[in-house]
């Protein structure tokens, strides 16, 4: 990927960091968008973990800071932001990616489940978008990128209520900013990944396919449910995300692109 392809963007990353060892989305959206030439703005819940993919990236040569902040905490996230703008001076991308879920359906989900759900991936994206979209709109340009969830459009084979209904809420509600702010030069856009093998798999979602959590076994299950016979990685939607970032993507706003190996295409 050319270095120049984000010269001079400065890319906010909502969770940024990684829950458990390996490589997630937002890590490595934050790598990607380094490589292309983008200061790096590296936010996670956990400071040590944000911090961690910000060494990741001066490693390499790139720039990047970390930030620590709740992104469903408008109190955090505007300090967080005016440390952002205090260092950079500018947010050209704002990639949404903080999310989190439980498996089960209506009769695990307690109203306490579905609340904290809805906070952290749903009015995450409104605290965020009220402090970033204006600092945009003063630019006269930016991207945003949501990251949503094949679970948002389809039930992929176990109960995953509360997040799967989230999930939907963020490409409507991305489809909605992208129509407010089209005339002033914000673009807005969902990559919603497919079966990504993600430190979150192996730490939420493995017992699913089997209960001792093997991670051997339900790689192997999950492969067998792609078209294309794997799981898709992270770095797969960081190209995504660093594309529609870019200007190479300078006429594609309120849509979704859908990364899954071919899997929402299935009939069965």
């Amino acid at each position: 990927m050319s270095r120049s392809r984000l010269d001079g963007c400065v890319a906010l990353i909502l969770g940024a960091g990684s829950s458990a060892p390996g490589m997630s989305i937002g890590k490595a959206s934050s790598l990607a968008m380094a490589r292309a030439g983008a200061k790096v703005a590296a936010l996670d819940l956990s400071l040590e973990a944000a911090t961690q993919t910000v060494d990741d990236i001066t490693a390499e040569g790139g720039q990047a800071m970390a930030y620590g902040a709740d992104v469903a905490n408008q109190t955090q996230m505007q300090v967080a932001i005016d440390a952002v703008m205090h260092d950079w001076g500018r947010i050209d991308i704002l990639q949404i990616n903080a999310g989190i879920g439980k498996v089960g359906g209506p009769a695990e989900t307690t109203i306490e489940d579905w609340g904290r759900i809805q906070k952290v991936n749903l009015e995450s994206i409104l605290i965020a978008s009220q402090l970033v979209c204006p600092i945009m709109v003063q630019q006269g340009k930016g991207s945003i990128i949501g990251v949503s969830s094949v679970a948002g459009m389809r039930y992929i084979g176990y109960p995953h209520l509360a997040y799967s209904v989230t999930k939907a809420g963020v490409i409507h509600f991305i489809k909605m900013l992208a129509q407010q702010y089209a005339g002033q030069g914000i673009r807005a856009n969902t990559i919603v990944p497919g079966l990504i093998d993600t430190p979150r798999i192996r730490k939420n979602v493995a017992k699913v396919f089997d209960a001792e959590g093997d991670m051997a076994k339900t790689s192997a299950a999950r492969d067998k449910q792609v078209p294309l016979g794997r799981m898709g990685t992270s770095w797969e939607v960081a190209s995504v995300a660093t594309f529609l970032a870019s200007d190479d993507a300078s006429y594609i706003t309120g849509t979704e692109i859908v990364v899954d190996g071919g899997l929402t295409g299935k009939f069965v």
